[in-house]
């Protein structure tokens, strides 16, 4: 029996072969169905919020009665007039990721994460920069580092993972919305950055300076490499300064995530922040 629901009646899907429920499954599973449609898929109550609130539209919203009240969802529909959808419990166990935990799962628009739409509030903005990432738990991790320090923009160069992937998506636990978010290659943002006269400072082994030496407090994009092969010799070329986080053990580098993370506070330290 349908429910109504922000006095719309909500439709009811209680078969996992419904042409919608193999949309969704679909549209977790492969990346080409995502870029194809503009839409990707997001579970969870807080997820949703930040989305919404970092401007994405949500198009569908898909939500289980008996684990998530109908009036529980009308937050949802106030930023947007999405379709709302109840779905059985079987139903929502075959295409939820985290099985009855929330109860609510919604279809999103994308974005296309051009780097025109990148925009800075003041004259000196801090960008974190990731070249190649590969692994969507560094790629979540960086985009929570990011938040946590509230930096200006997370730009990607040569991306190797679709943003969008549940992965990335749960890895950054909804940060993924929070960021400001440019993409392109490398090429592209080392002409963005030069343009916007940012310096770029490459975390890098060779003809390195120890960070904590170097004056962040201008217009600064901190550019780190893969974990395997670091940056590419286009970075280098372009590089204002390199810098290292000296080690004092017996290897020569940390995770990304972590290195990022230093790098970043430290530069939010020397601003006063």
């Amino acid at each position: 029996m349908a429910i109504f629901t922000n006095s719309m009646e909500a439709k009811l899907i209680s078969s996992a072969q419904n042409p919608l429920i193999k949309k969704v499954l679909l549209l977790k599973e492969k990346s080409r169905e995502r870029r194809k449609s503009g839409l990707f898929v997001l579970e969870g109550q807080r997820e949703i919020e930040l989305a919404q609130k970092g401007g994405y539209t949500l198009q569908t919203l898909l939500f289980c009665p008996e684990i998530i009240g109908s009036s529980s969802i009308d937050a949802f529909t106030k930023a947007s007039n999405p379709e709302i959808i109840q779905v059985s419990e079987s139903v929502y166990g075959k295409i939820a990721h985290r099985g009855t935990t929330e109860g609510v799962i919604g279809l999103v628009q994308s974005k296309t994460h051009a780097l025109e739409h990148i925009s800075f509030k003041n004259k000196t903005p801090l960008v974190l920069v990731a070249e190649a990432p590969e692994k969507p738990g560094n790629i979540g991790a960086l985009l929570r580092t990011a938040d946590a320090a509230a930096v200006d923009a997370v730009l990607i160069a040569n991306p190797k993972s679709d943003l969008y992937s549940p992965n990335i998506i749960r890895s950054s636990v909804g940060c993924l919305f929070t960021n400001q978010i440019g993409v392109g290659t490398t090429d592209d943002i080392i002409e963005f950055l030069q343009t916007n006269q940012i310096k770029i400072y490459c975390a890098a082994l060779t003809a390195s300076k120890n960070y904590v030496d170097c004056d962040f407090k201008a217009a600064s994009a901190l550019v780190m490499g893969t974990e395997a092969t670091g940056l590419t010799e286009k970075w280098l070329q372009n590089s204002d300064q390199n810098i290292i986080i000296p080690m004092q053990g017996e290897i020569d580098s940390m995770n990304v995530s972590v290195s990022a993370a230093i790098l970043i506070f430290e530069a939010k330290r020397q601003r006063g922040f």
